[in-house]
């Protein structure tokens, strides 16, 4: 079995002010689904995405509480195209609001840096040249 598409839907407390942040970072929006509730992000088109639903409605789809912002359920990591592109969308993102969670890591081969959005939300951004992955990693 092949997975062709995700949706990762996680809960925020405003749903425009999180259009906004994301447009900022260089993400289109699928309007098609997006509303007052709900802001879909693509990231890479036809087949990832992250939805993002206020918390009212997020709790339509599950009856465990929100977590509080302070706490950490999930770490997204998402790889771009270089070094670069990683630290400019980390740099926009803490420019719009988010903050930086720890300071890049440079493994040669691979690089990452990451920022906790405008909820608490993780995202580890990276770039990885799996061609220079050391064979005992």
């Amino acid at each position: 079995m092949k997975v062709n598409q995700i949706y990762v839907n996680l809960p925020v407390k405003n749903v425009q002010k999180t259009k906004e942040f994301w447009t900022k970072l260089g993400f289109e929006i699928n309007e098609q689904f997006s509303d007052e509730k709900a802001t879909c992000v693509v990231m890479k088109e036809d087949s990832i995405y992250a939805m993002f639903l206020t918390e009212e409605y997020f709790q339509t789809f599950s009856e465990r509480p929100v977590p509080k912002g302070d706490t950490t359920q999930v770490l997204v990591a998402v790889g771009l195209n270089s070094r670069e592109e990683v630290d400019q969308v980390v740099n926009a993102a803490v420019e719009n609001g988010a903050s930086q969670h720890e300071e890049p890591q440079d493994y040669g081969w691979m690089y990452q840096n990451s920022f906790w959005d405008l909820d608490g939300h993780g995202w580890n951004i990276t770039f990885a040249d799996i061609s220079q992955m050391p064979a005992e990693f």
